[in-house]
């Protein structure tokens, strides 16, 4: 069995409650975020010969925490294996191991480990382990108030939403390390690697 996140982009309306539940519940800094949720727009307005406007605009949000990959690059990049997967498919890093060389940040496509320079460590999600240990559900679960969030094995969400993607844009292509996350894809999302659109909140969700 591999947990696993469920993310519904037709319900999110960037609120960010569960990123700002997630900074709370673990005590972070101004420097690191683990759920990120992103601004994703584009299109244009076009004027017609007869004066009117046609709009091809669009836009969506897309929460986005670490992806507990099945094959994930920052275990495989990590020099003094800091980083370890447990038998729950969850990807978390033992801080007392870390030597902060920034390798899993290099390593990871979708830019989820964050340095934090004041303590020299890597750090991201853990998909909350200490909560599922107590039998809860991740904190941004939780938190969400349009219940846009779903957690759980990853088979049985599969199953559940069988219409599901593995990824939209502004996300990396899935097939790089197999990430375990679906997604409902809103009709306004573009597919990976679209180029019609941008992260409109670049500043917010860049940690460096």
């Amino acid at each position: 069995m591999a947990y696993g996140f469920y993310f519904d982009s037709t319900r999110c309306t960037g609120c960010r409650t569960c990123e700002m539940a997630c900074k709370d519940y673990h005590d972070l800094s101004t420097e690191a975020a683990f759920r990120r949720v992103f601004d994703y727009e584009g299109g244009e307005f076009v004027e017609n010969a007869d004066g009117t406007v046609t709009a091809t605009t669009y836009a969506y949000h897309l929460s986005e925490a670490c992806n507990h990959c099945e094959s994930p690059k920052c275990f495989a990049a990590c020099p003094t294996g800091a980083i370890e997967k447990d038998e729950d498919g969850i990807v978390y890093i033992k801080e007392d191991v870390c030597s902060g060389t920034g390798a899993c940040v290099d390593a990871c496509p979708f830019g989820v480990p964050i340095l934090v320079k004041e303590k020299n460590k890597a750090v991201k999600c853990d998909m909350c382990r200490d909560r599922i240990a107590e039998g809860k559900r991740p904190i941004c679960v939780e938190a969400c108030p349009l219940r846009a969030l779903e957690w759980g094995d990853l088979d049985e969400l599969k199953k559940a939403h069988p219409d599901a993607v593995h990824a939209i844009a502004p996300m990396a292509d899935p097939s790089i390390t197999n990430p375990s996350v679906i997604i409902n894809a809103c009709p306004a999302a573009k597919e990976v690697g679209d180029t019609t659109g941008a992260v409109a909140n670049e500043k917010e969700v860049t940690f460096a």
